[in-house]
């Protein structure tokens, strides 16, 4: 399987997820369209679409003038029955694809939070080992609207919608479920500021934080990371089911 992720800032690793992929076998292409890269014109060379966070919102167009062509993108994938991920700022994207609405600035969150699932989550394929709630990463100020058509599959307090399904494998997740140790400790070192500025004394807490939560978010993450490269069908599987 061959497999096209698109950056939308620097230092956005793939943790749990490049496991999962590595796992697989799978081919990775990564785009970097927000430092002058382009996107994939099309679906041919590719059986999936990852669509990683950033700091951007969904509706930053005017500083990051790819974000419409991204989300046409996402949807064209999904549109062929081919794999679509969106995490964070993916995930709010995705919602964009669908013609909701971005909710801006009203949903804070930062670090490990404790999300539930929904009726329709529990039965869902992609959450189905992570039990009726989870801890995961979370780094968001943004949200959405349900896109219509979409199954809710989990929430939480802060932020209801945070993940969702249209169509077979088309997924966003609002929480980082990518962000496995390794990750969250490289953001610790590299986001020192605008951690500090987004959640004070947070960073003079993180030893406490890993010890409590980490080995939990981890295990959640790959198990949720597995479950989505297992919805990832190559063209020639398509095709058979296509014709059967």
């Amino acid at each position: 399987m061959r497999v096209a992720i698109i950056e939308n800032m620097n230092n956005t690793p793939l943790g749990a997820l490049g496991i999962a992929l590595e796992e697989a076998g799978a081919e990775i292409d990564l785009f970097r369209p927000w430092d002058g890269e382009a996107l994939p014109k099309d679906t041919l060379s590719h059986d999936a679409l990852v669509v990683l966070g950033g700091e951007q919102s969904a509706r930053d167009d005017h500083t990051h003038p790819y974000l419409p062509e991204l989300a046409r993108l996402m949807r064209l994938f999904e549109s062929e029955d081919k794999a679509v991920l969106g995490i964070c700022l993916g995930s709010q994207l995705l919602a964009r694809a669908y013609e909701a609405e971005n909710r801006l600035g009203i949903a804070h969150e930062f670090g490990w939070k404790t999300v539930g699932l929904t009726d329709e989550g529990r039965a869902d394929p992609l959450l189905a080992d992570v039990g009726d709630e989870f801890t995961i990463f979370q780094w968001h100020s943004d949200t959405f609207a349900l896109p219509a058509g979409a199954v809710h599959l989990a929430a939480n307090g802060v932020t209801r919608n945070q993940a969702f399904r249209i169509g077979r494998a088309t997924y966003g997740t609002q929480f980082h479920f990518e962000a496995n140790a390794a990750v969250v400790d490289r953001w610790r070192s590299e986001f020192k500021e605008s951690i500090e500025r987004n959640e004070p004394g947070w960073l003079q807490k993180y030893p406490e934080f890993v010890a409590r939560y980490a080995a939990a978010a981890e295990t959640a993450g790959l198990a949720i990371a597995r479950a989505w490269v297992k919805t990832i069908e190559t063209q020639e599987e398509l095709s058979r089911a296509a014709q059967a």
